[in-house]
C-alpha cells in the first residue's frame, strides 16, 4: 500500500465565502483555519497547500465571549527600547475589525513557510460586500453561536 500525494496540477482550490455576523471568534478562526489548512478534503496532506480562499465578510459583527473585550490585549514591539505596545480588544475591534479576524486565524495555523502561503488565500472585509465576486465564492454556512 502506497501513500498517496496529490500532484499540484491535481488540486483545485474552490472560493468560500464566510458571514461573521452573529459568529463567535474562535470557533469562526478554527473553521476557517481548517478550510484554509484543506483538512476538509480527502487528498490533505500536512506539507502541501490543499486549501482552499476564504473570503470572511462582516468582521466588524463578530461576537466574543466573557471578559475578553476588556482584559484580552494584542501585544507588539518596535524593536527599539521602550516600544512595547499593548492594545485592548476593545479597541482593536472599533478601529480595524480585520486585524483582530485576521490574528486569530493567523495563530491557527502553522508558523512556517506553508502558515505564509495559506494566510495570503484569507480575505477578510468588515462590511457585507466584497472584490470577489468574480470567483463565484460558495456560501460557507456555519451554525450561529
Amino acid at each position: 500500500m502506497r501513500t498517496y500525494i496529490p500532484k499540484p496540477k491535481d488540486i483545485e482550490h474552490k472560493w468560500w465565502v464566510v458571514d461573521a455576523e452573529g459568529q463567535r471568534l474562535g470557533r469562526l478562526a478554527t473553521r476557517v483555519a481548517t478550510i484554509l489548512r484543506g483538512k476538509h478534503r480527502p487528498i490533505y496532506t500536512p506539507n502541501l497547500d490543499t486549501g482552499d480562499f476564504v473570503v470572511v465578510i462582516n468582521a466588524d459583527k463578530i461576537g466574543v465571549t466573557g471578559n475578553k473585550l476588556d482584559q484580552k490585549t494584542y501585544f507588539r514591539h518596535s524593536r527599539y527600547p521602550g516600544g512595547s505596545t499593548f492594545t485592548l480588544m476593545r479597541n482593536a475591534i472599533d478601529t480595524k475589525p480585520e486585524w483582530v479576524v485576521h490574528q486569530a486565524i493567523w495563530g491557527m495555523l502553522p508558523h512556517n513557510r506553508l502558515g505564509r502561503k495559506l494566510i495570503k488565500k484569507l480575505k477578510v472585509y468588515s462590511g457585507d460586500s466584497h472584490p470577489h465576486r468574480a470567483q463565484q465564492p460558495e456560501e460557507l454556512k456555519l451554525p450561529v453561536m
